[in-house]
């Protein structure tokens, strides 16, 4: 239900009188590497991370973001993966010394200063019923296909549309970061729509509804050109294909969102507005470094998504378990799905590019700890 704009503000002061300012977050740790089997014999799994999430008649699906690498080192060269065709594996060897790792994930390559990964990811569907254990789909997995994946398929977020499960997922390649869109009516069998944002774009969320008769869409334009401290934006579109009207909504306002802020969980409709849960990254301080991620909210206006009602001042929470503070990029945590059920949000998220986590936070004490705008 939509409140009246007159109200939001008052209704929100009004919350933050009555309700801790702090949000209460319980936490753990819901997926392992060790969790998953390696495409081939020879790569290991160093990542099961990054979910999309949706609930689908009582049981929570989850679509993985899984990472994986060679096993085997040669002396003097650096093994880097990517998909060929029929979306196998294939390693490039390269010179140790004809690259430079720019952190963890990332070399550069001297001669031509284009980047590689140091590993692929794929996707994989998990289920969590009611009361049951962890479940893996048999067969059930989105592999890269195609020139736009070659260096492979990430970070998925699932919004259900119109009876159908619409996921929209970072396509790495050669060309750069693109974001595509896929469907599916069952986690099996998949659809691709194409590429809907081209490179340079990340973090791209669906609304669940259409407003003013439109798709909309938070997205991240990250150009090579710093002429802005980071920003999100949004657009709109007649069939989740085409993408116009773009607009940036909010900017980083303060340290631990200095480098980076993106769309986190597709955005929930709330009886104040729509709540979009985001990740800040603090700016790294050195070479080598990737900077600190944390989770933060953000409440948009119901009929106008493109006007920030409020914001947090301080992070929902941030890296604290060892779990978030050891891994494959150290002290990440990194929101990409939500479930809510009553007064509950359940909140999926990668820690430290190798861990699946949920915390979970109630409603209304996040929508109180956010300062209006």
């Amino acid at each position: 239900m939509e409140c009246e704009p007159a109200d939001r503000s008052s209704a929100l002061s009004s919350q933050r009188q009555r309700l801790f300012e702090t949000v209460r977050v319980s936490k753990r740790l819901l997926l392992r590497p060790a969790d998953f089997a390696s495409s081939r014999d020879d790569f290991e799994v160093i990542g099961a991370f990054n979910p999309g999430v949706i609930e689908v008649q009582g049981q929570v699906v989850l679509l993985v973001r899984i990472a994986e690498r060679p096993r085997e080192s040669r002396n003097g060269f650096v093994g880097l993966p990517r998909f060929a065709n029929r979306s196998e594996i294939a390693v490039d060897w390269v010179r140790r010394d004809d690259v430079e790792y720019i952190d963890p994930r990332v070399v550069q390559v001297l001669e031509t200063g284009c980047v590689r990964l140091t590993f692929v990811s794929h996707l994989r569907v998990v289920t969590f019923p009611d009361g049951g254990a962890v479940g893996p789909v048999k067969g059930a997995a989105f592999l890269p296909q195609g020139p736009w994946e070659e260096f492979g398929v990430e970070d998925p977020r699932i919004t259900e549309i119109d009876g159908r499960f619409y996921f929209t997922y970072v396509a790495v390649s050669r060309h750069g970061a693109a974001t595509a869109l896929a469907s599916t009516g069952d986690f099996r069998e998949f659809t691709r729509h194409g590429i809907i944002f081209p490179p340079e774009n990340k973090d791209v969320v669906l609304f669940p509804e259409r407003i003013d008769h439109q798709y909309v869409a938070l997205h991240r334009p990250n150009g090579r050109t710093p002429f802005t401290p980071p920003e999100m934006w949004i657009a709109r579109s007649g069939d989740l294909i085409g993408w116009g009207r773009h607009e940036p909504v909010f900017a980083e306002k303060a340290g631990w969102e200095s480098g980076r802020v993106g769309a986190g969980v597709p955005p929930i409709r709330t009886r104040l507005g729509w709540l979009e849960i985001y990740h800040g990254n603090r700016r790294p301080n050195g070479p080598g470094q990737v900077g600190q991620y944390v989770a933060a909210a953000l409440l948009l206006a119901a009929d106008d998504p493109r006007l920030v009602i409020a914001r947090s001042v301080e992070p929902l929470f941030s890296p604290t378990e060892p779990f978030e503070r050891e891994g494959f990029v150290a002290d990440v945590v990194f929101p990409t799905g939500v479930i809510a059920r009553g007064d509950s949000l359940m909140l999926y998220y990668g820690a430290s590019d190798t861990y699946t986590g949920m915390a979970e936070l109630p409603l209304q004490e996040t929508l109180a700890s956010l300062q209006p705008v």
